[in-house]
């Protein structure tokens, strides 16, 4: 398999939906405990990017083997049928990718404990899941949670937890605040799945697919990636307010002229190949925006 097909099948480009995830994380935990693992950051920067190719991958594959559009979908669309994958290879590839991920994921265990293993078999059950079983996560109205709740808060979760598990437990305190401090990385994030599916109504009906879209509309489902942006900024705010963000973290703000200027397009044109990426970037700007303010607010102490 080339390289080229190889990232095309693991769709290496959505690897910085994680990445900020895991940065803020990282942020949190210092600005609210003054501590900071290297080696577990090193070591789930690796096991969490990894795991993420693996989803992706397993994504393109189950989507290709369980789509009943051979015409249009299997040799036009999907990655596996455009390259002529052999299934084998691609499954190969899943599996030892999942592997990889969990013999790191294993090892953090034995280092940080049980609440770990516990984090880390709901992102590989939500990964698997997603796509695959009788009923794919993907083909129900809860993609976008699962999605922007496993990456928007379980990355951010873990990365703050392995750097403070010696002073702090997994309490519901812990749990609710990083909850807060990462609505908005989560709506941020769910809203790549929302505008996929919202680009994909027609195809998802050839294909039996029951999204939120599906059930609600696009119209409905329009308003709701707006709002979605909207309660990202209000968690922000309300995080800033209670304390366990620095002040500074409202510089985010800076990011809603750009974002709403990519949700104004979309409003105008959901075409996949042209305007999809849009959340993509909306995604990157949000995040990007609150790591270099979230930085600015540790840095400076405000």
């Amino acid at each position: 398999m080339k390289p080229k097909v190889f990232f095309e099948f693991i769709e290496i480009q959505s690897l910085i939906a994680s990445v900020f995830p895991f940065v803020l994380g990282i942020m949190y935990a210092y600005y609210n405990y003054h501590l900071i693992q290297v080696g577990n950051m090193i070591l789930f920067f690796v096991a969490a990017n990894v795991l993420q190719m693996a989803v992706n991958a397993n994504d393109n594959y189950q989507d290709f083997i369980h789509s009943d559009d051979e015409l249009e979908f299997k040799s036009k669309t999907n990655v596996v049928g455009v390259n002529n994958i052999p299934i084998g290879l691609a499954r190969a590839i899943t599996i030892g990718l999942a592997s990889i991920s969990a013999i790191i994921g294993i090892y953090l265990v034995v280092r940080v404990g049980l609440p770990l293993l516990w984090l880390g078999l709901f992102s590989f059950a939500v990964g698997y899941f997603y796509a695959a079983g009788p009923l794919p996560i993907s083909n129900t109205p809860f993609g976008e949670i699962f999605s922007g709740f496993t990456m928007g808060f379980i990355i951010f979760l873990i990365a703050a937890f392995l750097n403070v598990y010696n002073v702090q437990a997994l309490t519901f305190s812990f749990l609710w605040r990083v909850l807060l401090a990462s609505g908005i990385a989560i709506f941020a994030i769910s809203n790549i799945m929302l505008a996929n599916n919202i680009c994909d109504e027609q195809e998802d009906r050839r294909n039996n697919r029951r999204t939120a879209v599906y059930y609600f509309g696009k119209k409905i489902m329009l308003r709701v990636f707006a709002l979605s942006y909207v309660a990202g900024y209000l968690c922000l705010l309300v995080a800033v307010w209670i304390g366990i963000l620095p002040i500074l973290s409202v510089l985010t703000l800076l990011s809603v002229p750009l974002v709403w200027h990519n949700v104004r397009i979309f409003f105008q044109n959901q075409v996949k190949r042209e305007t999809f990426v849009l959340s993509v970037k909306n995604s990157v700007i949000i995040t990007l925006f609150f790591a270099i303010a979230m930085g600015l607010g540790i840095w400076l102490n405000f």
